[in-house]
């Protein structure tokens, strides 16, 4: 058959259901072969967003998300989205058009070196010269990205390739099953656990794939330990759970820091170091780690694993509750199995995090607080309705405030951290989910990033919520000089009338004047149909030092 429709059969056969992208010149054959396929292509304004709904697709799916794009400034569009997808963990294949092969080795309209450009922000890539090597190579391309740590890669097909023909077949992919870890380690996990006087689980972005979620929960209920998530791993552990101190991530100041700080075993599952530095917790190297994972340990100077276990996290941890058990069977002079007491100072925190959450949910005063922004949005949406955070001060306010029961019910990028991400990923994710609410928390800044796609949203008639945080300011970048100089510079902006803009596009707007207004034109936008709803709410970010203060509200001192 024709190569384009080999690469096409060979995508199907990999069970992909959507590509999100733009059409080229270069890829003309592929867009031709996808209209007899099955897989729906949907057409994006912006290539940098057709990655973005590639990542989330992967985030919310089993599946690889794939987006596509044509050579030149198509590819390079491409690339923040897909930086962003392999930072974060995300499963993800970019496919890119290219010159005909004859043409590569010479200066020609839009030639550059795709595949030089994608191998820093890839686990793999390649491009196609031969008709026959295009099942291997996309098979190879999906292995690879669903291997543990999972991540983008990108495959490239020049046009004159696309237009041959071959007589290969499609690899059918095979189910692979990991290994069990290894027993000696097991038993030295179980020893660490047991020796342990103030032991911490620290719940990493990996507990979010492959079903981690129940064994995790698991080891928390049946052990007593107390645990906290990084930004991406909320919902793994239910914020209603007593013993969850939340999240951790704010290196400047951060209550459950105090937690860790005081821990003598960190336990530490599925843990990304892309999110969180090991200094800001292990500054002083003195806590033992156990670290549990489907790869090995990164290599860094504060984060020395005592037990290092490289196999599947949901295997794993059943070994470990099994030999626990097994251990206070042989003694039954064991108490610390499970941790009947939580320790005072991890008491004290949780009531401090609980009351920073509910401290500001009355408060009608406008601009909205934060506090209030967040938790008004938490109590309206359903528990498995999905929250979007772009990149900005907001994206610290929603990791703090934002009570999550559920993995991938709150998604926050957090690392590479690219802007613009929040609403082409809602589309995304209305998509795979369209019987769920899907809210794009985003502020005026990254709003603008990728407001094009609203035309995308109106088009596949998705009733998307974006809650837009205006300040009218680079609010982070702020923060952080007034911090370090006090004073800012160049983060002022100013914004067009954002009910008139979502209008333009066939989208519904609403510009809030009061917080008790919005939250009764969120309540309603939860029962819209029919297409996206833009709301822009004015936010009083004079609340942001709190977000770099760690000194108890009114409890007593530390």
């Amino acid at each position: 058959m024709k190569a384009s429709d080999l690469f096409v059969r060979c995508l199907e056969s990999e069970g992909v259901d959507y590509i999100f992208g733009i059409p080229g010149e270069e890829n003309a054959d592929m867009m031709m072969s996808l209209l007899t396929s099955k897989i729906q292509f949907i057409l994006t304004r912006h290539e940098q967003s057709a990655a973005f709904m590639a990542d989330v697709y992967g985030r919310l799916t089993k599946k690889v998300g794939v987006c596509l794009a044509t050579l030149g400034p198509g590819a390079t569009n491409l690339t923040t989205g897909i930086a962003n997808a392999n930072m974060d963990r995300s499963k993800v294949l970019a496919i890119t058009g290219q010159t005909s092969v004859n043409s590569l080795h010479k200066e020609s309209h839009q030639n550059m070196d795709v595949i030089t450009m994608f191998k820093p922000i890839t686990k793999w890539n390649w491009s196609i010269r031969s008709t026959d090597s295009i099942p291997e190579v996309i098979r190879r391309s999906f292995k690879i990205s669903l291997e543990e740590k999972v991540g983008a890669t990108h495959i490239e097909l020049p046009q004159d390739i696309a237009k041959m023909n071959s007589d290969i077949l499609p690899i059918t992919p095979t189910e692979t099953l990991r290994s069990p870890a290894n027993m000696f380690l097991i038993k030295k996990a179980v020893q660490l656990i047991l020796n342990a006087k103030k032991p911490l689980i620290l719940v990493g972005n990996g507990c979010i794939r492959e079903n981690a979620t129940f064994y995790v929960r698991k080891l928390v209920e049946l052990t007593g330990i107390c645990s906290m998530n990084t930004f991406m791993a909320k919902g793994v552990i239910s914020d209603k759970s007593p013993r969850h101190l939340q999240t951790i991530g704010i290196k400047e100041a951060d209550h459950a820091l105090l937690a860790m700080k005081e821990s003598d075993l960190v336990i530490a599952i599925g843990y990304d170091l892309v999110e969180y530095s090991p200094k800001f917790w292990n500054h002083s190297l003195d806590k033992k780690i156990l670290h549990i994972d489907f790869t090995p340990a990164e290599t860094d100077t504060y984060y020395p694993p005592t037990v290092e276990i490289a196999a599947d996290i949901e295997l794993s941890i059943d070994l470990i509750l099994s030999e626990l058990e097994k251990e206070k069977q042989r003694d039954p002079g064991i108490t610390c199995f499970p941790f009947r007491d939580i320790p005072e100072l991890f008491k004290k925190i949780k009531t401090e995090v609980s009351h920073k959450i509910s401290e500001y949910k009355e408060d009608t005063s406008y601009p909205i607080k934060p506090e209030k922004l967040v938790t008004t949005v938490r109590k309206i949406l359903g528990y498995r309705d999905i929250v979007l955070s772009d990149v900005g001060v907001h994206k610290l306010w929603i990791s703090k405030i934002y009570n999550t029961y559920f993995p991938n019910t709150c998604i926050i990028p957090n690392g590479f951290c690219s802007m613009g991400f929040s609403l082409p990923g809602a589309i995304a994710a209305q998509i795979v989910h369209p019987e769920k609410n899907i809210v794009s928390m985003c502020g005026d800044g990254a709003f603008l990033m990728n407001v094009q796609e609203l035309e995308t949203a109106v088009r596949l008639k998705l009733p998307i919520i974006i809650v837009v945080w205006v300040d009218e300011e680079y609010g982070l970048i702020a923060l952080k000089q007034k911090m370090e100089f006090g004073k800012t510079g160049f983060t002022k902006f100013s914004n067009p009338d954002f009910v008139k803009l979502a209008e333009s596009f066939g989208a519904t707007g609403f510009k809030v004047n009061s917080t008790k207004e919005f939250e009764h034109i969120f309540e309603k936008a939860t029962h819209a149909t029919g297409g996206p709803i833009v709301i822009a709410v004015n936010v009083d970010y004079s609340r942001n030092a709190i977000l770099l203060n760690d000194e108890y509200c009114d409890l007593p001192g530390k």
